[in-house]
Formats: C-alpha cells, sequence, structure tokens
C-alpha cells in the first residue's frame, strides 16, 4: 500500500506539491487502513491528507544538507536495476 511513498528530499528539481500530496495520501491510507473511507469517514480522511501534506512540505523546506541534489533519473535507473536484480527481468 506505501510503493508510492518515495524519499523527497535534496533532489533536483525539488520534488512538486503533487509528489508530496501522494505520498502523505499513501501514509495516511497505511495509518487508517482504508483505501477509500466510507462517507462517514471521508471528512476526517481529507483532513488528516491535508494536514500530512503541510506538514510534510514544512519539513521538506527546513531540512537542510551539505550534499549536492540527487538527479531523478540517475536514481530511478538505480531503482530499476535493483527490481530487476530482485525480482528478474520481465
Amino acid at each position: 500500500m506505501c510503493r508510492n511513498i518515495r524519499t523527497l528530499f535534496n533532489f533536483d528539481p525539488p520534488a512538486t506539491d503533487e509528489e508530496i500530496r501522494d505520498a502523505s495520501l499513501q501514509f495516511v491510507r497505511k495509518l487508517s487502513g482504508f483505501t477509500k473511507p466510507s462517507r462517514a469517514n471521508e471528512a476526517a480522511f481529507d483532513r488528516a491528507v491535508r494536514e500530512m501534506t503541510a506538514a510534510a512540505r514544512a519539513l521538506l523546506d527546513s531540512l537542510v544538507t551539505e550534499a549536492g541534489p540527487r538527479n531523478r533519473e540517475i536514481e530511478a535507473a538505480r531503482a530499476r536495476a535493483r527490481a530487476v536484480e530482485r525480482f528478474g527481468s520481465s
């Protein structure tokens, strides 16, 4: 369920608001156990996603590092290589 939660800090270009929201949505889904909440829980679920998104944005904006930003394409290629090694080619 949490496959969309990725490291978002220190990339060039920086994480977008959509990427942060997607990670927050997956986090709230994992905590609540709901993929899609019932109407009775929808408001609380949506509020939690908004608050988590704001907290994640604040965290990412406040973190500092001496390391240079990572390249998204290089990191994606490394992840694909790890997946091939782990699961084999398809």
